[in-house]
């Protein structure tokens, strides 16, 4: 890829967690208000279920994503500095080393040798970094950014079922909304992707729908049971 130059797979990474999180806030927001309302519950309950439930959705995403991403940063560390010492101890193993990863990829022995030898000039560290634990400043781990990326993308598809709960605590009205969020937010995921939209739509639609629909009937029966 030259300098400048864009694909779509260079996206992916922050799209799969904006849309995961937003994804996420749709389906456990709108699942939660629909089984709470299947349960005759008044429509202050039904609403403050829902402001806890986007809340909690949101701390657990973020807490979740802080310590899934850290836990991956302290994992990078630990292999670069691993790196860093046996560069210290035995660099002419560490550039034939390297040069093997490039033989590996298709580069004659002579040319790989050369490669090697010439970014270990200039970088032997981010040359092992990059090439043998593939690590890379686009793909290393940012535990804070990412646990506030998750909690904003999660609150954002949350208040979409949330708004509509606060106009009708009709269970239709909080299920259509929250399948054409859906249905919306996969095509553009789709589109931004460079994916099959029919296939993201309806992948989307079956599982959301499935989630909501056993909510319901879940608060339908407690709330049956409770009465």
């Amino acid at each position: 890829m030259t300098p400048g130059e864009t694909h779509k797979i260079s996206r992916s990474g922050g799209l799969r967690a904006a849309v995961l999180g937003a994804n996420d806030g749709i389906v456990s927001t709108a699942s939660l208000l629909t089984g709470v309302a299947a349960a005759n519950s008044s429509t202050h309950s039904i609403l403050l279920a829902g402001v806890a439930g986007l809340v909690a959705g949101a701390m657990s995403m973020a807490t979740g994503e802080y310590v899934s991403v850290s836990s991956q940063s302290d994992t990078e560390r630990a292999a670069i500095a691993e790196e860093q010492a046996e560069l210290e101890n035995d660099y002419l193993a560490e550039t034939h080393e390297l040069a093997a990863i490039y033989v590996h990829r298709g580069l004659s022995k002579e040319l790989a040798h050369e490669v090697a030898s010439a970014l270990m000039q200039h970088d032997a560290l981010d040359a092992h970094t990059r090439d043998e634990l593939g690590i890379s400043d686009t793909s290393s781990a940012r535990p804070l950014q990412a646990a506030l990326f998750s909690a904003g993308s999660f609150t954002v598809g949350a208040l979409i079922p949330l708004i509509v709960a606060l106009t009708t605590s009709g269970i239709a009205s909080i299920v259509i909304a929250a399948l054409l969020a859906l249905v919306l937010l996969g095509t553009v995921a789709a589109i931004t992707g460079g994916a099959p939209v029919m296939r993201s739509i309806i992948r989307v639609s079956f599982w959301s729908s499935l989630a909501m629909g056993l909510s319901g009937i879940t608060g339908a029966l407690f709330g049956h049971y409770a009465g």
